[in-house]
C-alpha cells in the first residue's frame, strides 16, 4: 500500500522527546525535570521493557551518577552494590598469563573507585526515577522516522507502524505508528544507532572529524562455585586468543551473589575474514587461567552489541536544527578505561542542562550549539581526550607495541603533553577487510556444551524473540553484491562476524544463496558496520522486539 493509502496517525507534542532508554536518555530526561518539573518529557524506547536491550561490562565510574543523583548509594532499590576491591591486568599467551603491575598504568586506569552491576538494571532503577518525577517512556516502540518542519529542523520523531506481514501486506493486527513531536529531540540511540546515522549524514555531522570506530563486545554472566567467587574483584587482559595485528581484550567482573560477568572486545577494524568473535570468546575461555573459575558453575545468560571505540576525535558535531546527539550515539566510550556510562551520562546532562536554559528563553527547534561548544571542555572532553591516541597507536602498531605506546601516552597526558598529538584512524572499520585468498580458515574447536557453547544456543539465553511474519529488517541495498563481493572475493565473513547466526551462506546446485535469520538477531549491529561493501544496513524491527536481557 502506498504511503498515500495509510491512515493519518496519532500525534503528541512534548517540550523534549528522547530516543532511547539507555543511561543517557533516562539521565537527560531526569535532569530536565530536576531543571524544570513543569516540562513534558518523553522517552520511546524500542525494547519490549526498559533494559532488555541494555547491554554492557560494567564496571561503572560513578562520576554521573554522582552529580545526578548524589544520594544514589542510600537508595536500597539502586542496583549497584559491589564496590571494586582488587584490579588486576594480565598479558596472556596460549598457556600462561603474565599480571602487569598496577604502579604501571596511568592513574586514570584505576577502578577503585568504580561499581561492577547490571546496566541493564541501573537503566531500570533510572526509569523508576524518572517516572516518579513525570517523566513518560514508552517501551516497546521502535523510533523509525526522525520528522522535519517546512524549514529542515528535527521536529521529533515517528514510531514505526505494526502488524506488517513480510510481504509488506497489512495484518489485522495493523496499527499505524505515532508522531511524536517536541520543541528538542534528542538521541540517545547507543552505538550505530538507525537514526542517528541518518542524522549524521543528512546534517554531515561528521564533516570534521575522524571515520567511527567500534568493536563487538560479547558477555556471558555465570553463576560459579562460591569457593572460587571473589566479589569486588575486576581483571583485564589482552594477548590470547587475538593475535598481534587483531585489537581486542577480555574481562572478568566478580559481583553479587557468586556472579561473574566475562566478556570478550574484538576491535572491528581486524584484517581476516574468517575471524569469528564469538569463536574466539569461547576459545578464550579455555585458557588454563579462565576456565578453572567456570568449572562447576552455570551459564545464566548471553549477548552481544556493537561498542564505539572512535573517541575524542571521532566524535561528530553533536547539534542540529532541533536536537542534538548524546551518549554512545556520539561515541563517548574511554576505549582503554572500557567504559562509557559516565560520559553518556555526563553528555545527557550536559545536554538537558542546554535545552532547559534553550526552554526558558523561549526557543525550540533551533540548534543547541552551547552544547556543541561546550562539551571538550566539560568532564567528558577531560575524560576522553588524554586516551584518544590508545586505539588508533593499537591498530597502527599491533597490541603489543601499540599497547607500549599508548599506555606512554597515557602517562604523557596525565604530565600535560603528547609527543603523538593527535593520531588519525585512517579509515572506517568495514575497508579493513583482506580478500580471503590473503588468509587461511580457522579451524575452531567444537563447543563442548558446558564451558563452551554454539551460537544457537547462546541466542536462547538471550530471550530474543521476533515477530516471525515481519518484513526483515537487516536490509540487503544489492543482493548481487552481496555474492559476488562478500561471498566471492571475502569469503561470506557475514556468516562469522555476527554473533547469533542471523547470516548464512547456502550452497545449492545454482549456486551460493544468502539466507538471513532475521529472527536471531541481537541488535548488535555489527553487520551495519564490518559488511565489507557498506551493503547491509540495520533497521528497528517491529517495536518490542529483540533480546530480552534480564541482568546484562
Amino acid at each position: 500500500m502506498s504511503t498515500e493509502e495509510l491512515p493519518p496517525r496519532e500525534s503528541m507534542e512534548f517540550d523534549v522527546v528522547i530516543v532511547g532508554a539507555g543511561p543517557s536518555g533516562l539521565a537527560a530526561a531526569i535532569r530536565l525535570k530536576q531543571l524544570n518539573a513543569d516540562l513534558s518529557i518523553v522517552v520511546v524506547e524500542k525494547g519490549s521493557e526498559v533494559g532488555a536491550h541494555i547491554l554492557s561490562g560494567a564496571v561503572i565510574d560513578p562520576a554521573g551518577l554522582d552529580k545526578l543523583i548524589p544520594d544514589w548509594r542510600e537508595d536500597a532499590d539502586c542496583p549497584l552494590k559491589t564496590e571494586v576491591k582488587d584490579d588486576r591486568f594480565y598479558w596472556l599467551s596460549e598457556a600462561g598469563a603474565i599480571r602487569l603491575p598496577n604502579f604501571m598504568m596511568p592513574p586514570l586506569m584505576n577502578n577503585h573507585h568504580c561499581y561492577i552491576g547490571s546496566l541493564g538494571n541501573v537503566c531500570r532503577w533510572l526509569a523508576r526515577r524518572a517516572e516518579a518525577l513525570g517523566v513518560e517512556i514508552y517501551p516497546g516502540f521502535a523510533a523509525t522516522e526522525v520528522l522535519y518542519d517546512d524549514k529542515g529542523a528535527v521536529r521529533g520523531i515517528a514510531t514505526g507502524d505494526m502488524g506488517i506481514a513480510r510481504d509488506g501486506s497489512w495484518k489485522d493486527s495493523f496499527t499505524r505508528g505515532m508522531e511524536l513531536r517536541g520543541k528538542y529531540t534528542l538521541f540517545a540511540e547507543g552505538a550505530r544507532g538507525s537514526l542517528s546515522k541518518q542524522l549524521i549524514a543528512k546534517f554531515g555531522l561528521d564533516a570534521s572529524s575522524e571515520p567511527p570506530k567500534f568493536g563487538i563486545g560479547l558477555k556471558e554472566v555465570w553463576q560459579i562455585d562460591p569457593a572460587k567467587h571473589q566479589k569486588g574483584l575486576i581483571q583485564h587482559s589482552f594477548g590470547w586468543p587475538l593475535n598481534n595485528n587483531t585489537g581486542g581484550g577480555s574481562f572478568l567482573y566478580h559481583y553479587d551473589e557468586n556472579l561473574v560477568a566475562v566478556g570478550f572486545v574484538v576491535h572491528l577494524n581486524y584484517d581476516d575474514p574468517y575471524l569469528s568473535p564469538f569463536d574466539e570468546f569461547q576459545r578464550f575461555k579455555t585458557h588454563p587461567a579462565i576456565r578453572t573459575v567456570f568449572e562447576g558453575g552455570k551459564r545464566l545468560a548471553y549477548g552481544a552489541r556493537a561498542i564505539t571505540e572512535g573517541g575524542y576525535q571521532s566524535v561528530p558535531r553533536l547539534s542540529f536544527p532541533g536536537g542534538a546527539l548524546i551518549g554512545c550515539a556520539a561515541g563517548f566510550v574511554n576505549v582503554p578505561r572500557i567504559k562509557g556510562v559516565h560520559n553518556a551520562m555526563g553528555s545527557a546532562m550536559l545536554a538537558a542542562e542546554h535545552v532547559a536554559k534553550a526552554l526558558a528563553a523561549d526557543r525550540a527547534n533551533d540548534e543547541l550549539v552551547e552544547y556543541e561548544n561546550a562539551w571538550r571542555a566539560s568532564p567528558v572532553g577531560k575524560d576522553l581526550y588524554p586516551v584518544r591516541n590508545a586505539k588508533p597507536l593499537w591498530s597502527k602498531f599491533g597490541t603489543i607495541l601499540g599497547v607500549v605506546l599508548g599506555g606512554f601516552d597515557m602517562w604523557c597526558n596525565t604530565l600535560g603533553f603528547s609527543l603523538f598529538g593527535t593520531q588519525s584512524h585512517l579509515k572506517p572499520d568495514r575497508k579493513t577487510l583482506d580478500p580471503a585468498k590473503a588468509h587461511q580458515p580457522v579451524a575452531y574447536p567444537k563447543p563442548d556444551g558446558k564451558l563452551t557453547f554454539d551460537r544457537l544456543s547462546s541466542v536462547f539465553l538471550s530471550n530474543t524473540n521476533h515477530e516471525e511474519d515481519q518484513p526483515v529488517h537487516l536490509k540487503v541495498a544489492d543482493m548481487n553484491l552481496q555474492k559476488t563481493s562478500e561471498h566471492d572475493v571475502y569469503a561470506g565473513p557475514s556468516s562469522r562476524y555476527c554473533p547469533a547466526g542471523v547470516y548464512e551462506w547456502v550452497e545449492e546446485a545454482s549456486g551460493p544463496r544468502f539466507v538471513i535469520n532475521a529472527q536471531n538477531c541481537v541488535h548488535c549491529k555489527t553487520c551495519d558496520v564490518k559488511d565489507p561493501n557498506g551493503n547491509i544496513t540495520w533497521v528497528p524491527p517491529e517495536g518490542g522486539g529483540g533480546p530480552n536481557y534480564e541482568a546484562m
